[in-house]
């Protein structure tokens, strides 16, 4: 049984997979990782093994907590990676972006797939049939959006996210949901398309916290699975503890 770990700047989860499916996942605070951490291995104590991606700052001593109860990979590019990555800076590439790209070479080897992860940022990320990893973009998620209209400007409101009912805002409210929420729309739409043009036989998969608002209002096909980033690194644990 396998216990996943992806940390992140405010919040953790703790994902527990037994024989390739997730059974459990529980998301917490930072701050709350060694108590979290303890009650997991509590409520499932045939856990042997995990794996901790953090693109936040994760303290020494909740990497010791776990440690100390389970045998523990953390995640980096100096680990064994079933795709060949041909990132012209491959050590600035983020562990939340190796992990999807495993996670793509998993479930849908030899193909042309672009993962969109819609988080806090939005990344793209291209590997292509010969299971290389070419690379892809970033750009600011909804929320970011929605944050930079309220921070940098005197007199624009922050709004909580909403789908707008037209893309002409009769308001200043409705102006910002139709700003943030069509502009990040278009923006997927419109690098699905750019790849399409290259790539005929282009697979697409959708994953992040966005997921379900984005899913069903794109007009691309796509595969939608809010816990791919998990499945991914349970491969990685997998692939690296054979």
């Amino acid at each position: 049984m396998n216990l996943i770990v992806d940390v992140g700047n405010t919040f953790v989860k703790f994902a527990v997979f037994s024989n390739g499916k997730l059974k459990e996942r529980i998301v917490g605070e930072v701050n709350d990782f060694s108590e979290l951490a303890i009650d997991v291995l509590k409520a499932y104590p045939r856990i042997d093994k995990a794996i901790i991606s953090s693109v936040g700052k994760l303290k020494t001593a909740h990497i010791k907590t776990l440690k100390s109860k389970v045998n523990v990979i953390v995640l980096s590019h100096e680990l064994k990676l079933p795709f060949i990555n041909l990132y012209a800076t491959p050590k600035t590439l983020g562990v939340d972006r190796i992990a999807l790209v495993c996670g793509s070479v998993e479930q849908f080897p030899n193909n042309n797939v672009l993962i969109i992860d819609a988080g806090t940022c939005i990344t793209y990320d291209f590997v292509n049939a010969k299971n290389e990893y070419l690379g892809g973009a970033i750009s600011p998620g909804i929320r970011l959006r929605y944050r930079t209209l309220n921070n940098l400007t005197a007199n624009l409101p922050l709004l909580d996210t909403h789908l707008p009912e037209d893309i002409l805002g009769n308001s200043t409210q409705n102006s910002i949901h139709s700003g943030v929420v069509f502009g990040v729309l278009k923006e997927i739409d419109g690098v699905i398309d750019e790849y399409a043009k290259k790539y005929s036989d282009l697979t697409v998969i959708l994953t992040g916290g966005d997921t379900n608002f984005l899913s069903n209002q794109l007009k691309n096909s796509i595969f939608a699975n809010s816990n791919f980033l998990l499945e991914g690194l349970n491969f990685i644990l997998e692939y690296n503890s054979q």
